[in-house]
């Protein structure tokens, strides 16, 4: 078991395992314990987002277990959108990068229900020290080094979401303004191909507010005008905070949706 890529696990020694990671002798059924390895996996960026993991008999051979158990976990992963099945081609590990992918975390859509494409443009990026909110947010000591980056989020041209983002530095060291600037994409699909940080849930907190003036000339409301305020803090593998925002919507033309199960 020297990297890690040839685990062979009998049930017990997969418990025993678990017990031993969890620091108490607690049970998992054995394919939860499976999923935590391809968690593991990932997570020490054996596949890459957008990669095809290994098929599930390969896995089963991996891992000393029946391939039930394996698509088992499997099929937790993909319902959690950590994996994306493919009809005939295999299993692939999400990512930010796709189009289908864009609205996962963002919930704003047009309310005419043309969905039109999003343009990213940066305002300012620099470095900053973790005040108490930051750090608590980010889970860094207070005082660890960020980046800061202030964009808006425009639909046909015009600016519906302004955004503050407070970023850790180490795991973004070299982000700047230049780079903002080049990248075409989404954020998300950014920190994925440079920086090797792949978000796989945020949580967020949405309150109603009024547009001051600052907010009114970034997003062309009147001052007063209703806005949503979103707070989000996104995760990567780990349950690992790397990003937190506070973001203005205009919903002039935008609505809040949140598909409930």
């Amino acid at each position: 078991m020297d990297d890690g890529k040839n685990l062979c696990f009998t049930e017990t020694k997969l418990s025993n395992w678990h017990d031993s990671m969890s620091g108490s002798p607690t049970f998992s059924p054995l394919y939860r314990q499976i999923k935590a390895l391809l968690l593991q996996a990932l997570d020490a960026g054996e596949w890459r987002p957008g990669a095809a993991i290994p098929s599930e008999s390969e896995l089963a051979v991996r891992y000393s277990v029946s391939q039930g158990t394996v698509r088992k976990a499997i099929d937790e992963l993909a319902t959690e959108k950590l994996l994306i099945r493919r009809q005939g081609k295999g299993t692939f590990v999400a990512t930010h990068n796709d189009p289908r992918q864009f609205f996962r975390f963002l919930r704003l859509v047009p309310t005419n229900g043309e969905v039109t494409p999003a343009r990213s443009v940066p305002l300012e990026c620099w470095q900053a020290k973790a005040g108490p909110e930051p750090a608590r947010m980010l889970d860094v000591p207070h005082g660890a080094p960020l980046i800061v980056v202030r964009r808006v989020l425009q639909f046909n041209k015009r600016n519906v979401v302004g955004d503050e983002i407070y970023l850790p530095a180490e795991p973004f060291r070299g982000l700047d303004m230049d780079m903002l600037k080049a990248h075409e994409g989404s954020l998300y699909s950014l920190f994925e191909a440079k920086f090797g940080v792949h978000m796989i849930r945020a949580q967020e907190r949405v309150r109603a507010v009024l547009a001051d003036r600052e907010g009114s000339e970034l997003l062309g409301v009147e001052e007063g005008s209703p806005l949503l305020s979103v707070e989000r803090i996104s995760y990567t593998y780990g349950d690992r905070p790397m990003e937190w925002r506070r973001g203005l919507y205009s919903t002039v033309d935008h609505c809040y949706l949140n598909e409930l199960n």
